[in-house]
């Protein structure tokens, strides 16, 4: 490779394949429970812990909990990361060809991949994961439910495209925000480890310290949470004639506000913060281990980054 240029490396479908299914499994053991637990949390401020639980079982028991998984959670996992790996991988290289350092073109890397994410595959899945758990309050009312997909069909047929996205420009700031966090956050965990044990940056942190680094980026990336109750409620189904007939982030923002206060903008947020820990173990972990028997399969070195 010559001095100022920077090669470019052939993109491998294995990495994308890698990022699917890591997100699959993540999503179907604890990430879609505590995704519902933040959800309801999010959508009924009120509530505390205990409250959403038994909110949550009474609707279905242990399955309560897996609301939403099929079909959009797994919709949603499976495309994700293929779109978060390539459009980072993608972003990260033409930053370091106009300059940039690792950690400037690591962060923009995730940043445009998060923003990816919303736009292309997110929006609408997380709109119909928040229809499925918030729409029981229907059933409440005495009113029939409908099923997922008649659900799904009932929004477009009445407000189209726009319908079925409805509040992806938040999911799209909590995603930057989100990636933005978990880059920049790990890199000062890292730092911060490697003061602490003396090792220098020509040293290679071990595995267990790699975890402890980007579980602690990805927990304290919960720093955005009152972006995401904004999300939850711009897409939820509940009926209320105070809240803004045409919801945006910023009039979402101060509806919330005006009723719940502080505490209710940062509304499920700890099992936010254990959803960000799983999905880092999750990809750290695991990854590490299903990178080494792609390597050994396939003989190629696989370079998958989350």
């Amino acid at each position: 490779m010559s001095a100022g240029k920077l090669e470019k490396k052939p993109f491998k479908w294995s990495n994308i394949l890698l990022g699917s299914g890591l997100n699959m499994f993540e999503v179907s053991t604890l990430g879609q429970p505590l995704e519902v637990m933040k959800t309801t949390m999010a959508a009924n401020r009120k509530d505390g812990m205990a409250g959403a639980v038994a909110r949550i079982w009474s609707r279905g028991g242990v399955f309560g909990f897996y609301q939403g998984l099929i079909p959009w959670a797994w919709i949603e996992a499976s495309t994700k990361g293929a779109v978060l790996l390539f459009v980072a991988s993608e972003t990260e290289f033409y930053a370091k060809t106009f300059g940039a350092n690792n950690f400037v073109a690591g962060m923009s890397g995730g940043m445009m991949g998060g923003l990816a994410q919303a736009y292309a595959t997110m929006g609408f899945c997380t709109c119909m994961k928040t229809v499925e758990m918030t729409k029981h309050k229907a059933a409440d009312a005495g009113a029939k439910v409908p099923g997922t997909i008649e659900t799904f069909m009932a929004i477009y047929r009445k407000e189209g495209i726009a319908g079925i996205n409805k509040g992806v420009n938040a999911v799209a700031v909590r995603q930057v925000t989100n990636w933005g966090s978990r880059f920049g956050l790990s890199r000062v965990a890292e730092n911060g480890i490697r003061s602490v044990t003396g090792k220098d940056e020509k040293v290679k942190l071990s595995t267990p310290e790699k975890i402890l680094a980007s579980a602690l980026g990805g927990g304290l990336s919960a720093w955005n949470q009152p972006i995401e109750v904004v999300r939850v409620e711009m897409q939820s189904k509940t009926d209320d004639p105070n809240r803004p007939k045409k919801m945006t982030v910023s009039n979402t923002f101060q509806y919330i506000y005006k009723n719940n206060g502080l505490k209710g903008l940062y509304r499920g947020v700890a099992p936010r913060i254990g959803l960000g820990i799983w999905q880092t173990i999750c990809m750290v972990a695991l990854g590490d281990v299903a990178k080494e028997a792609i390597e050994k399969m396939t003989g190629e070195e696989v370079t998958s980054k989350h």
